[in-house]
């Protein structure tokens, strides 16, 4: 693969996870806009993307990725608002 291939396919990769980034986000919105707590839907959408990603990957792909979250969650990688 060429660099120039290899950027390209690096945006469209970039491409489709805002994509998917989108309907989540929507799915979220709709889901609180039904009635359902936001908490328990973060929660559910969090155990079906681990679900989805076991699926593809393995438990073990899966628990490297889980241990690398305190530090990406600290490091304000998640947070939406502006800290202070």
């Amino acid at each position: 693969m060429t660099l120039l291939t290899s950027a390209a396919t690096d945006d469209a990769r970039r491409e489709q996870h805002r994509a998917a980034l989108d309907y989540v986000t929507e799915a979220f919105a709709e889901a609180i806009l039904a009635g359902i707590e936001s908490d328990s839907f973060a929660q559910a959408a969090l155990e079906a993307a681990l679900q989805e990603f076991v699926a593809a990957y393995g438990e073990e792909q899966a628990a490297r990725l889980a241990e690398a979250l305190p530090a990406r969650i600290r490091a304000g990688e998640f947070t939406l608002t502006a800290r202070h």
